[in-house]
């Protein structure tokens, strides 16, 4: 009797305990979408901020958060799956893996602002770079890095060991057996952890402040030629991000309806952030019944 009275009570805590929690996300998200939404339009998503007149919207940063987005994951993503596949299919037990395992775990532990920081010495400044989208996005992998090598690593770890031997049975090589068997069957929880680690990159500002910077110069969408400064695939212009826009607006305050554009932008990309979280398990569940033919 005194056990199960003592296991309703454990359950009913655990239950306490998920429903709070679920309860904070709803309020933080509920907040910002009820007081940012209405701020929201077409003219507000597509028009470029005004810095001392009301009326600006978040165009230029929105398309600034994607490009950074693609850039970064077009950097970290080879790196990543080789170090993942390393990890999971050749590491043995030595002081190499050892130390390979304790630099993902510092990289991973590293708040973003010394990231950032790091950035602003090594990319901006060493390199010659400046602020520009290029030395944010190789702060950005290296912040993103740590989580995307577990990804993979853990993607094919959860592999039954029977699909390699299956493959090294037939007298295939081990890399053919990786790319062939292994690599598919973790394709459905890599592009789970890889769209869960971009909304991580779309909404990151700490350490874009210090290598991407906080302006960005009157792009000219009709221009796709790489090596103008206006051109918007320009990988060596400034780029403010729409998370550092919500930064900077708050604490310049020099927008008449700062609070308004404020709330619209915070809205967008918590909205965004969220597409990103559903639609991974989303495509993660569909692809998986799609290779398990369930």
């Amino acid at each position: 009797m005194k056990a199960k009275m003592a296991d309703r009570i454990a359950t009913s805590v655990l239950y306490f305990i998920a429903m709070f929690i679920v309860a904070i996300l709803a309020g933080l998200v509920g907040y910002i979408l009820v007081k940012g939404l209405p701020h929201v339009s077409w003219s507000f998503i597509s028009s470029p901020p005004q810095t001392f007149k009301e009326g600006g919207g978040i165009g230029p940063q929105l398309f600034n958060s994607f490009y950074l987005l693609v850039l970064t994951m077009v950097i970290s993503m080879p790196i990543a799956l080789g170090a993942g596949i390393y990890m999971a299919e050749y590491a043995r037990k030595n002081r190499l893996t050892d130390l390979l395992r304790t630099a993902i775990e510092v990289l991973s532990s590293l708040p973003s602002i010394v990231v950032g920081l790091f950035g602003f010495l090594f990319f901006v400044l060493s390199m010659g770079w400046g602020f520009s989208i290029l030395s944010g996005a190789f702060a950005l992998a290296l912040f993103n890095l740590p989580l995307l090598v577990r990804v993979v690593e853990d993607s094919l770890r959860a592999i039954s060991p029977a699909q390699r031997e299956a493959g090294l049975a037939l007298g295939v090589s081990r890399w053919e057996t990786i790319q062939s068997v292994l690599l598919p069957a973790a394709l459905p929880g890599i592009i789970t952890g890889i769209i869960l680690a971009s909304g991580r990159v779309f909404g990151e500002a700490a350490a874009l402040i210090y290598t991407a910077g906080m302006s960005s110069p009157n792009l000219d969408f009709s221009n796709w030629n790489p090596f103008s400064m206006n051109s918007p695939l320009n990988p060596l212009r400034p780029a403010e991000t729409l998370a550092v826009h919500i930064w900077k607006i708050n604490g310049e305050g020099l927008m008449p309806d700062a609070a308004s554009v404020s709330s619209g932008a915070s809205a967008v990309l918590i909205l965004f952030v969220l597409i990103f979280n559903f639609s991974a398990r989303f495509i993660g569940k569909w692809l998986h019944n799609r290779m398990t033919s369930q």
